[in-house]
């Protein structure tokens, strides 16, 4: 993007607001329906796959931020909008696969499985808080205005890299239980 008018900018600030109500809400009606629908076997594998994705993510993340430190922003640029396609492609995935199959439990015991639901709950609700900010920080850096960008990233990188992280670490501890 270029300069931006604005009516421009008010009109994709719009757009972010709406996305980061409408995204957490589409999931959580989506993943609240108990009726399952039938998409095939294929979507056994999507936890795995999720799994794969969340750990790319992480690792984007990561060289992203090695990258703009070492003022590669051409790199960073194009890492970064990379963890940004990993996360939507994780979100369909994720959706995909809980709208066609049962919640999995967890079968850990004792205190593996309070670390476990302080991981998964404080992941759920980092991942809600999240979307806003990645929007805005990509928002902001597309249209070139950097100070916006740099200030809404030191709150946004580090949730980002959190939930990708403790994505990567709830499934490794779930996934014994898959069957």
């Amino acid at each position: 993007m270029s300069t931006i008018t604005h009516q421009q900018q008010k009109s994709y600030q719009k757009l972010i607001n709406i996305l980061s109500i409408a995204i957490p809400v589409a999931v959580a009606v989506l993943l609240g329906i108990r009726q399952r629908i039938d998409l095939g076997l294929w979507t056994k594998t999507l936890p795995h796959i999720n799994g794969v994705i969340n750990s790319i993510t992480s690792i984007a993340l990561i060289i992203g931020l090695i990258a703009i430190k070492q003022k590669n922003i051409g790199l960073h640029r194009i890492i970064m909008l990379i963890a940004f396609i990993l996360g939507s492609v994780f979100l369909v995935s994720y959706v995909l696969y809980h709208i066609s199959n049962a919640s999995t439990p967890f079968g850990g015991e004792g205190w593996v499985r309070s670390v476990y639901f302080f991981l998964l709950i404080s992941h759920i609700v980092l991942s809600i808080v999240v979307v806003r900010f990645v929007l805005l920080a990509v928002y902001y850096a597309l249209s070139n205005q950097i100070d916006r960008h740099k200030k809404i990233v030191k709150w946004a990188y580090p949730i980002w890299l959190y939930v990708s992280v403790t994505g990567v670490i709830v499934y490794l501890m779930i996934s014994p239980y898959y069957s």
